[in-house]
């Protein structure tokens, strides 16, 4: 059964479900309409041409519900309007997490008979919210598709193709959150302990490239990553362990003037490097 989607509906304006909005009503022929807890950006996303009403008056209608919030408020949200989702929707979240999801949203999706599936969309910037978002953001990113069936893999690989992603992941919730808390959780973490060291207040005509892409993603927002953080706790603190662990090494190195075992860190650094950079472009 092909699926056709003409009316979507996006919960959360963000800089997510904006982009969302943006870059369906640019690359397709679909009406978008959205809900968000602050009317002003509502308006504003009207007045701009970016949806095309209100949601809340048109949930019925959708042909897919894109759930662009945290991970407990996107799961509130199908506990609160579920019956008014139509048995042929797809509903899909995009939250940066899925175990802690995947299993509410199924079982809602069965209780109340419309289709799930967890998504995650790989892009991002280091603003936030509605300004901030943009029609190309997922311009060449990856989606990653979790809980999907074969039915619905091409024509959900056909949509998030056409707003630019070039490539579709599949995945299992265990898989993603295993794999994400290195990524992306790891880097957060890692940029945020990375600025706080005080040279970082003298480093004025001292910085180049690599201390911005150290501390880009610093610059976030502290509530959605203190919830994603904790929803996946267990593997990204394997990670940050690790890490640490990693880094002793060297400082090991470093403090002993080893210079053999430093020149073998750094060399093993390298290769890595090449080899995940070979990966990448397969």
């Amino acid at each position: 059964m092909e699926h056709s989607f003409q009316t979507i509906g996006i919960v959360g304006m963000g800089l997510i479900g904006a982009s969302f909005a943006r870059a369906i009503m640019e690359n397709m022929d679909a009406t978008v309409f959205a809900h968000d807890l602050n009317e002003e950006v509502l308006q504003k996303a009207q007045a701009d041409g970016v949806i095309a009403g209100h949601l809340n008056d048109h949930i019925d209608e959708c042909d897919m519900i894109l759930i662009a919030l945290y991970p407990a408020a996107a799961i509130q949200w199908v506990q609160e309007n579920g019956a008014r989702i139509a048995g042929n929707t797809i509903v899909i979240d995009c939250c940066g997490v899925k175990r802690a999801v995947a299993p509410d949203l199924k079982r809602l999706a069965e209780k109340f008979g419309f289709t799930y599936v967890g998504g995650h969309p790989m892009a991002g910037r280091e603003l936030s919210g509605y300004d901030a978002s943009q029609a190309d953001l997922f311009f060449n990113a990856s989606m990653i598709l979790t809980d999907l069936s074969q039915e619905l893999e091409a024509d959900l690989t056909n949509f998030f193709k056409t707003l630019g992603f070039a490539r579709i992941q599949k995945s299992t919730p265990e898989e993603h959150d295993h794999i994400i808390a290195y990524t992306s959780q790891l880097a957060h973490v890692l940029s945020s302990a990375y600025v706080k060291a005080p040279t970082a207040l003298t480093h004025t005509g001292f910085s180049a490239g690599s201390f911005r892409d150290m501390t880009r993603v610093a610059y976030l927002n502290e509530s959605m990553w203190t919830e994603l953080f904790l929803d996946n706790a267990e593997y990204l603190a394997d990670e940050v362990d690790g890490l640490c662990a990693r880094l002793a090494q060297y400082s090991a190195a470093i403090r002993s003037k080893d210079r053999d075992t430093l020149f073998a860190l750094l060399k093993e650094g390298r290769e890595r490097k090449e080899l995940v950079e070979g990966l990448q472009n397969k």
